[in-house]
């Protein structure tokens, strides 16, 4: 880490940022109130700040991409159906589901549809946002009869539960010519709008395929515009933002917003610039693959504007 990054720990001032790449092992669990984090390893007791418990839960997937069929996991559907039972084994049901992109591989109907059969095996309701391959050449149409249902534009949404306000964003339309994603200005003026009503103590849970903050330009990884919607999102006291896409964990904290990327469940990339561009890591030996795989849970406590983010494996 470099001097503007600090080490994990306990607790951290909401000005601080912290950035971290890839935990290896279950994951750790990850408390938020106010812009101040607590963390501790996945499994301890409690799930909140003080030993609160959830009041809900609710469950991120990320990047399925069904049709893919290759090195290091030639049968993605077989690990997206153990995340399904996991999922389906936590302790508490969770209230639904956020899928954050890449369902498919190459968007083919045939695709969509094995997702859609392997994918109602989940016993929760299931929000989308599309990935960059749910949309190639920015046909948007095949997604959109699928999950568009109740969306706007390209398909961004929001939703209220438990207290808080959750906002579905695509950003994998319209690539700018580097591969970083674009929000462009008609969500931007919905996202106005539909964040106006709300008071600045409410927390908001944002969920999209890319991230909302740049990790490595050169790959395409960021968003081009995210920054006229982080700045209509500072004024709330707690905010969260969760994204797929780079298919490994990595965190960053700034101000009062969280960024949380999830693991892949088809197939890990390398990290930032220890590789020659993006893709599938091939050389993985197979008893390491679902270290490498896995699901975020987040449960919401009693303290105003508390998330507990998990991560886990499929190992």
């Amino acid at each position: 880490m470099n001097k503007d990054q600090e080490s994990l720990g306990d607790r951290m001032d909401r000005r601080g940022f912290l950035e971290c790449a890839a935990w290896a092992g279950t994951g750790l669990l990850w408390t938020v109130s106010g812009g101040i984090l607590s963390s501790r390893a996945f499994g301890q007791e409690g799930t909140g700040k003080g030993g609160a418990r959830a009041e809900f839960t609710f469950v991120q997937i990320s990047d399925t991409h069904f049709g893919f069929s290759k090195e290091p996991n030639k049968d993605p559907a077989a690990t997206v159906q153990e995340a399904i039972r996991k999922v389906n084994a936590l302790p508490s049901a969770p209230a639904f589901v956020l899928h954050t992109g890449d369902i498919t591989h190459l968007a083919k109907p045939a695709e969509f549809d094995a997702a859609a059969q392997v994918l109602k095996g989940l016993r929760a309701d299931v929000h989308y946002v599309p990935g960059e391959h749910d949309v190639l050449s920015d046909e948007t149409k095949p997604y959109l009869e699928r999950y568009g249902k109740g969306t706007k534009g390209l398909g961004w949404k929001s939703f209220d539960h438990g207290g808080i306000h959750f906002v579905g964003l695509v950003n994998v339309v319209n690539l700018r010519p580097s591969g970083l994603g674009y929000l462009g200005a008609e969500q931007l003026e919905w996202l106005k709008k539909d964040l106006e009503p709300h008071s600045d103590s409410t927390p908001v849970v944002v969920y999209t395929h890319m991230p909302l903050w740049t990790i490595h330009e050169k790959w395409g990884w960021g968003t081009d515009d995210s920054e006229q919607a982080l700045t209509l999102l500072r004024r709330f006291g707690s905010v969260t933002v969760l994204n797929g896409h780079i298919h490994q964990i990595m965190q960053k904290v700034e101000g009062n917003i969280t960024f949380h990327t999830a693991r892949s469940l088809a197939f890990p990339q390398p990290k930032p610039g220890e590789a020659s561009n993006p893709g599938p890591m091939k050389n993985v030996p197979a008893d390491k693959l679902r270290e490498m795989l896995g699901i975020t849970s987040v449960g919401v406590v009693s303290n105003p504007g508390t998330l507990a983010v998990i991560d886990s494996t499929l190992a």
